[in-house]
């Protein structure tokens, strides 16, 4: 891949729960400074990225799942994601993929793109401008629920998870 001096390639450190609304963050990672980036999305997103992360295979292709298929089976190759701004705290990315020996770029939000690299293991980059607005560092990531209390947001990812069963009445959950 060429290199890309306006982009830093990150990877998906973890998901956290905004201590203070209980929405989901999935945190980007450049592996070599360590800096942080903390995406604010959807709860079907965070649920998407989680049962990735997991290793967990739903009975029935998700969305993400979906796409990566038609990906498949029209012999296209996903080259990368990248976030490639911020305007009034929303971010855009956009997916690259090849096909018929062509590169095509989509408009994507970040988190169904991130789910989708996660799926095609394809790199994750995102523009210096948006990570200079935007980074935290390691010592930061305390304010959105990690470290005391991991155990407690490791219970209400489960429960967030377990919400989401085809079993589970819809209408009873908050």
């Amino acid at each position: 891949m060429e290199q890309r001096p306006d982009y830093t390639e990150m990877k998906v450190y973890r998901l956290v729960l905004d201590p203070n609304t209980n929405s989901p963050i999935v945190v980007l990672q450049d592996e070599s400074s360590g800096a942080l980036l903390p995406i604010w999305i959807g709860i079907f997103e965070a649920h998407s990225i989680a049962m990735k992360m997991e290793g967990v295979e739903p009975n029935r292709p998700m969305t993400h799942d979906l796409l990566r298929n038609f990906f498949d089976v029209t012999k296209s190759l996903v080259d990368r994601i990248d976030v490639v701004d911020l305007v009034d705290n929303t971010y855009f990315a956009r997916i690259y993929f090849f096909l018929n020996q062509q590169t095509y770029a989509i408009d994507s939000r970040p988190s169904d793109a991130i789910a989708l690299a996660l799926r095609t293991t394809s790199p994750i980059f995102v523009a210096n401008h948006v990570l200079e607005k935007s980074k935290i560092e390691q010592s930061q990531l305390r304010e959105f629920g990690e470290g005391e209390s991991a155990e407690n947001e490791e219970d209400r990812w489960k429960a967030i998870l377990k919400s989401f069963d085809p079993d589970t009445d819809k209408s009873k959950i908050n």
